[in-house]
Formats: structure tokens, sequence, C-alpha cells
């Protein structure tokens, strides 16, 4: 079987059964990629349903090629994001420390905005982007800093509270 790519889909993904089968927006989905395209929405909500103000890439994949767009946003909100590996909370601050670490700003400033969504705590958040110094250099930490520091503001939850010495 293959798919709209032209790609062949394992035997696993082949469904026999027309009973397990569902029709939504003219596509037909299984009820396994139904079920992915509902957590898909839901983490997607979770992550970037507040403060974010700029599009998500999805929408950018979307012009592009609708499809393709789906399948990405499935497999990286809909099955990755969803593992339970780790929290959402400790995937948003690794995909921080990484997208500040390869200095991809608008990216960052995206997951910047679902960490905070997901309750990642911003002293963690600073410290993730100042622990990046010895790897990724001073620049890196700095653009992470900035971009951390103007969601914030955005968000109007600058400054942060320090703690207070017990």
């Amino acid at each position: 079987m293959t798919g709209h790519t032209g790609t062949s889909f394992p035997e696993s993904r082949q469904f026999k059964d027309p009973e397990k089968q569902t029709r939504q927006k003219g596509a037909i989905l299984t009820l396994d990629e139904e079920a992915i395209r509902n957590r898909t929405q839901e983490t997607a909500k979770k992550l970037f349903g507040k403060g974010v103000k700029m599009d998500p890439p999805y929408l950018t994949w979307k012009a592009f090629d609708r499809e393709l767009a789906n399948d990405f946003s499935m497999f990286i909100t809909g099955n990755l994001y969803s593992r339970t590996v780790l929290t959402l909370p400790e995937r948003q601050m690794a995909a921080c420390a990484i997208l500040g670490a390869i200095r991809a700003t608008d990216e960052l400033k995206l997951h910047v905005n679902a960490a905070l969504n997901v309750g990642c705590d911003p002293r963690k958040l600073t410290e993730i982007f100042f622990q990046m110094a010895p790897y990724a250099g001073m620049p890196a930490v700095n653009e992470a800093l900035a971009v951390f520091r103007e969601v914030l503001e955005e968000r109007e939850e600058w400054p942060i509270a320090r703690e207070t010495a017990p």
C-alpha cells in the first residue's frame, strides 16, 4: 500500500477491515490515525494555546504541502511530544536548550512560550540557557536570554520572581 507521497506503508499500517476506518474531511482515517490526530490537537493546544504571538511552523508547512504538513504535525506533536518517558515540561526544556544552542531564535521563541504554557519554571529555563555556555558559547546564551526576556515581557511575566533565601 502506498501513501500520498508514493511511500510504502508497512503491513502493520494497512487496514484490511473497513469497519476500522472513519471519514474526516474527505480522507479515510484508521481509528489509530484518528486517535493520533486527536492527540496531536490536544498536545498542540497545551503547548501553543496561550501567549504565542507568531504563526506556528505548521502554517508555513501547510502553505507548501497540506498533506505533508499534517504528517509532520501528527508525528511531532501527536507521537513524539505525547510520549510519556519525558513530561511535557521536561521535553520543552530539552527543546529550548537545543534551539538555544543552535541559535534557532524563531523556533526558540515558540518553544519558550510552550515551555511556560506547560508549567516550566522560568528560573530553570534561565539556568538551562546559562548551562549552554561551555557547549554552545556565550553568543548563543546571550541570544537565548534575549529571546526568553522578550517572551516574558510579551506575556507580562518580566521580571522573573527571585527565590528568597531561607
